[in-house]
């Protein structure tokens, strides 16, 4: 982190041994090494270390040819719905992609959902974005209570108010009719008519297939997709973030 940051508070080390490699992204003030043309203009950074062993395996082979680590974007288009496969990174980009440019498949994605993004340029750590890293998970680690905010000053992928949006029509807890897709968690029964996308059996199931299945509601042409979201806190919180983002359009 050093390279990357300054400034750098007691609880993101924490933070960062506790977690990385994982789906966490720590926001810190950039060091001179961050300039412009990374961080977007803005004096902060975002640092995570993946868990997957093939994006490891890239930073490694990167820093032996003297890098310092890879700047780079998610793989879809700007509001558009995240991809949890390679397949769906081709779907997504293929039309922009060089025959130069390769696509590394490492299988589906383990949690589904983004990474937890955590503000930590303050006396305490804020979420900015909800992930698996949830705020329990962060205050047993640090001994602090972690703040959710509505990123202001700090922009990040993922806060406007819609976002992961299918182009097919998604509507919240309602009952679905003849012609809807449904994501629902199974023991939820499929009305007739209605086109089951998904019927996730956990909370850990449910964030891996929801991406994907809202991706297969454009590719069956639906128009209305009707998702019962999931009680509690923690990963299933940022599920419905995710949600009632897909669905603000």
């Amino acid at each position: 982190m050093g390279q990357w940051a300054q400034e750098i508070p007691e609880y993101a080390i924490t933070l960062a041994r506790d977690f990385w490699p994982g789906p966490m992204t720590l926001v810190l003030k950039r060091s001179a090494l961050a300039k412009d043309f990374i961080t977007g203009g803005q004096d902060t950074i975002g640092l995570r270390v993946p868990a997957h062993p093939i994006a490891l395996a890239l930073i490694k082979e990167f820093n032996d040819l003297a890098g310092h680590g890879i700047a780079a974007p998610s793989a879809n288009r700007f509001g558009a719905v995240s991809p949890t496969t390679a397949q769906a990174v081709e779907e997504e980009l293929s039309q922009y992609l060089s025959p130069y440019d390769l696509i590394l498949d490492g299988g589906p994605c383990l949690v589904g959902v983004e990474s937890t993004i955590i503000d930590c340029t303050g006396p305490a750590p804020m979420i900015l974005r909800l992930g698996a890293i949830t705020p329990l998970i962060i205050e047993e680690s640090t001994g602090l209570i972690a703040l959710e905010s509505n990123p202001t000053a700090i922009r990040v992928s993922g806060s406007l108010a819609s976002h992961y949006s299918p182009k097919a029509k998604v509507i919240l807890d309602v009952v679905a009719v003849a012609g809807d897709g449904l994501i629902a968690p199974d023991q939820i029964p499929t009305p007739n008519g209605v086109i089951r996308l998904a019927a996730p059996s956990s909370i850990e199931q449910y964030a891996r297939v929801l991406y994907q299945a809202l991706r297969s509601a454009d590719q069956k042409g639906l128009g209305v997709v009707v998702v019962l979201q999931p009680g509690g806190d923690g990963l299933a919180a940022a599920i419905r973030d995710r949600l009632q983002r897909s669905a603000s359009v």
